[in-house]
């Protein structure tokens, strides 16, 4: 139970509603900043304003899953008004207030840096991103489907990387019944790759595996299909780049290639944020068990 931890969560999407019943059945006291358009019935959970007063007796604040933008802006689907961390909100924080994101940007790092807030970035935990990798793989399966005139069963489909994401899908694309070839960068990526049946490759062989390509899906974040490996590609093929924005596809020249190419970060907000939401909801609640466990009581 999380009786007496207050939580204040600012902005954010669908993912953040599941959050909030969460933190309620717990018996958490949630103040939702940045909802106007949503009406909330349940119990401890109460809408408040973006002020220093309003955040100063925080135990936790929960920000989407990208915390801020480079300005220090917080998105919210559910409210028109700007939402902006500042130095003031920052300077009016305890310094026993433990910040949650999905993953931060510069401005958010260096801003809790200089203020010495405990800042915690949720999609680097590998037990969230594997769950996430989940949703995302489906989404992209969906996307690919919805944009391509041929079926996934019997296409030849590259992943580019092999970590949390690149594992879930080519697994899901295996499934699918595609051939699927992964572009790893470790040793023993390449033996793990190769053991579960996929073809394996290197980096510097990606603009020859493009040749054959019927489907890319990307989750390197940064730049691995360049103008030279575009280039290479059937005129059919459909690229899906699954990486943060920018992502790592040279979309620019895609366009002037012809070759279908399109930016989808994000998805499991996108296509589950009911279950993005209980994701990360289960696991904040679980970091909140772990505070009072360990003596720590709310302020």
């Amino acid at each position: 139970m999380l009786t007496g931890i207050r939580v204040t969560i600012i902005g954010g999407d669908a993912r953040q509603l599941e959050v909030i019943r969460r933190l309620s059945e717990l018996d958490a006291t949630v103040q939702m900043i940045g909802f106007d358009n949503w009406e909330c019935r349940l119990s401890g959970v109460r809408k408040a304003e973006l002020t220093p007063a309003a955040v100063a007796a925080s135990d936790a604040i929960l920000l989407p899953a990208v915390g801020t933008d480079d300005a220090g802006r917080i998105e919210s689907v559910f409210s028109a008004s700007s939402l902006v961390f500042t130095e003031e909100l920052a300077a009016s924080l305890s310094a026993d207030v433990q910040i949650f994101t999905g993953m931060a940007k510069p401005y958010l790092r260096d801003l809790c840096k200089r203020h010495s807030l405990a800042l915690t970035e949720l999609f680097d935990r590998d037990d969230v991103a594997i769950l996430n990798s989940i949703p995302t793989a489906e989404g992209a399966v969906m996307i690919a489907v919805q944009n391509t005139d041929f079926t996934i069963h019997g296409s030849r489909s590259l992943v580019l990387g092999f970590g949390r994401t690149g594992f879930t899908m080519a697994r899901v694309l295996q499934g699918l019944g595609a051939r699927v070839a992964v572009m790893v960068r470790k040793p023993e990526h390449f033996a793990r790759a190769s053991e579960m049946g996929f073809h394996a490759f290197y980096p510097d062989s990606l603009a020859e595996e493009a040749m054959s390509a019927d489907l890319v899906f990307n989750t390197v974040p940064s730049l691995v299909l360049t103008a030279k490996v575009i280039a290479k590609l059937p005129a059919h093929a459909f690229v899906l780049d699954l990486a943060s924005k920018p992502g790592g596809t040279d979309f620019r020249y895609a366009e002037k290639r012809g070759i279908k190419a399109m930016l989808a970060p994000g998805l499991p907000g996108i296509v589950a944020p009911k279950t993005a939401g209980k994701i990360i909801g289960e696991t904040l609640s679980q970091l909140l068990s772990q505070t009072l466990d360990n003596g720590r009581s709310p302020t």
